[in-house]
């Protein structure tokens, strides 16, 4: 790999920046693209804003870059953060985990004080686990039916796991309950929760994991995995409308540093 260059690594992707002199018009917009978002898997991913920022300070740090690597990094970061401010591309959650985060702070739930549990272990339910940490929830507890891979999962995150056999006992105290399992039938019943508790339920399984008939309590909001579906569906749509938008901010900011270029250039000959 030339000393001279930035290698940039993402989820999907392996590129190498070197050379000296002018960028050519193709090689900023390409790597504008990357950093808005507009040649990931999901368009709009926020992530690769930070990949690119972390590629080009590694590569600054470890040697000497050519002035025009430089203009080209710091002017793809700029895009990328013009996009994600004057733009959609980056709305709304387009995972079911991030959905249902996106679901609990609409409802208006004190996460850092609600009694949260989790019911099943995958990577949906870590997945959210995280996230719900990050948000700063405290009260997290995780049920499984098999309590080793519970704890597996939880215990590197400090988390309390129960087995199925005590979910009533938990769910009684619960604010917030989240259920992914892949249990052939259902694994919360009307049994299980008080008829007048105020209670956030959101079903990820299929086929379902929470009784439909617990979206009749009168203090129970039942969000299913449909309505995760249609929001992350709506989401997307939202984004792919944004990208033209994206482009035109893509196509400003390839003037702009061709611009700088050219007065270099300039000053360099005087």
């Amino acid at each position: 790999m030339p000393p001279e260059s930035v290698f940039l690594q993402t989820c999907n992707r392996m590129e190498l920046y070197s050379g000296n002199g002018d960028v050519p018009k193709r090689v900023a917009r390409h790597l504008f693209r990357v950093v808005s978002g507009l040649e990931s898997a999901i368009v709009g991913e926020r992530a690769v804003q930070g990949q690119v920022k972390e590629a080009y300070l590694k590569a600054r740090n470890d040697h000497h870059l050519p002035a025009g690597i430089h203009k080209l990094f710091e002017c793809a970061l700029e895009v990328g953060k013009r996009v994600r401010n004057e733009t959609e591309i980056s709305h709304g959650a387009v995972s079911h985990s991030l959905a249902a985060v996106e679901i609990m702070e609409e409802e208006q739930v004190d996460l850092k004080h609600a009694r949260i549990t989790i019911i099943g272990v995958n990577k949906l339910t870590s997945d959210i686990l995280k996230f719900l940490q990050n948000k700063g929830a405290q009260l997290l507890f995780l049920g499984n039916r098999s309590l080793d891979r519970a704890h597996e999962l939880a215990d590197p995150l400090g988390i309390q796991v129960f087995g199925l056999e005590e979910k009533k006992n938990y769910l009684k105290n619960t604010d917030i309950l989240i259920s992914a399992t892949s249990a052939p039938s259902l694994v919360v019943t009307t049994d299980d929760i008080e008829r007048d508790q105020k209670l956030l339920a959101i079903d990820l399984a299929f086929p379902r994991d929470i009784d439909a008939e617990i979206a009749t309590y009168p203090n129970v909001h039942l969000y299913n995995l449909r309505d995760l579906e249609n929001r992350v569906k709506k989401n997307i749509e939202v984004r792919s409308s944004e990208v033209e938008k994206a482009e035109a901010i893509i196509e400003d900011e390839i003037e702009i540093l061709e611009d700088i270029m050219e007065r270099r250039k300039l000053y360099a000959t005087k």
